[in-house]
């Protein structure tokens, strides 16, 4: 094995790492073809984690030590798994949160108050001295949001400040200071607003079902901040064309990057890449983290924010 402990990079935009990482380590980028040659020199592999990881490959790299999840979720990553051969695992905990629930508030007025519409409508000549847009007020407006975790928790402050009314739904209970649904139907049917802010696993996907649309109904706005898996796509797209569903505002998709073209006919919709937790300033927090765990890790001491349990409620 090389003196330099031996990292590899697994997803393309997870490139710009590198440059922090290659003063200790030898770096070796995935996508740049598999690294046949470091088979037993590569001691920690990064990952974000809301992608699959790669079995094979782990269990190829007989001196993997570590896989580093480089986000806070880590849904793409089989844990129990990865515990069951010794593989720790750690992530970025509590560093975007507060980002993601901003975000998620600028979706919720961008597509109720039409500022993207309007954008387009000015940009294009069609504000004219007889037309002006009127726009739902959201005093009063019910938010319903699924999950309350961290983001769920963060975005329910953020609404209430703003005198709208939050309930929330999770297959678990906990003590919250907003009323909880009896099931997700029923939040969906007692909300203007739904948002989706919950962690993704096998047993969810798909959980925000046509069913779950139409009871949000023709007045209803679907906003998206956790992972796009989480909603039936072709169901939600079906329902905006179909005028079943008012509005969606969405950050993430099923597929991503999307395909810009599924969308082009869609009306009512308000759609940004991605980008929620994407701040400066929790990207910098998420690389401290890595850095962290991976020194610990080599040196042998204690991680810092190891995943302690595969199936986090949300």
């Amino acid at each position: 094995m090389t003196h330099r402990p031996a990292i590899l990079i697994m997803q393309r935009h997870l490139a710009p790492l590198t440059a922090f990482l290659e003063a200790t380590y030898t770096v070796y980028r995935f996508w740049e073809g598999p690294p046949v040659e470091a088979r037993d020199d590569i001691r920690a592999m990064i990952v974000a984690g809301e992608y699959p990881i790669d079995k094979q490959l782990i269990e190829r790299l007989p001196n993997l030590e570590l896989l580093a999840c480089f986000t806070s979720g880590y849904d793409g990553i089989d844990v129990a798994w990865c515990r069951a051969r010794g593989l720790p695992v750690t992530h970025a905990p509590g560093v975007n949160h507060e980002d993601v629930a901003d975000h998620a508030l600028g979706l919720i007025l961008a597509a109720r108050r039409q500022i993207v519409a309007g954008d387009r409508q000015m940009r294009a000549g069609g504000w004219t001295a007889d037309v002006r847009t009127i726009t739902p007020s959201l005093h009063g407006q019910r938010v319903g949001i699924v999950g309350l975790g961290r983001i769920g928790t963060a975005l329910a402050r953020r609404v209430e400040a703003m005198r709208m009314r939050v309930q929330w739904w999770s297959p678990r209970d906990r003590p919250a200071d907003w009323p909880r649904a009896a099931s997700l139907l029923d939040l969906a049917r007692d909300s203007d607003i739904l948002v989706v802010a919950c962690r993704a696993d096998d047993d969810n996907i798909g959980l925000i079902s046509r069913e779950v649309i139409d009871a949000l109904g023709p007045d209803g706005l679907l906003v998206n901040v956790a992972r796009g898996q989480l909603v039936d796509e072709a169901a939600l797209i079906a329902a905006l064309k179909d005028g079943r569903l008012g509005q969606a505002a969405l950050d993430v998709f099923e597929d991503e990057p999307t395909d810009a073209a599924r969308w082009a006919d869609v009306p009512n919709t308000v759609l940004t890449p991605h980008t929620a937790g994407a701040t400066t300033e929790a990207v910098q927090g998420m690389l401290m983290l890595l850095m962290q765990n991976l020194h610990a890790a080599f040196a042998g001491e204690p991680l810092v924010s190891p995943v302690t349990d595969p199936s986090p409620a949300s």
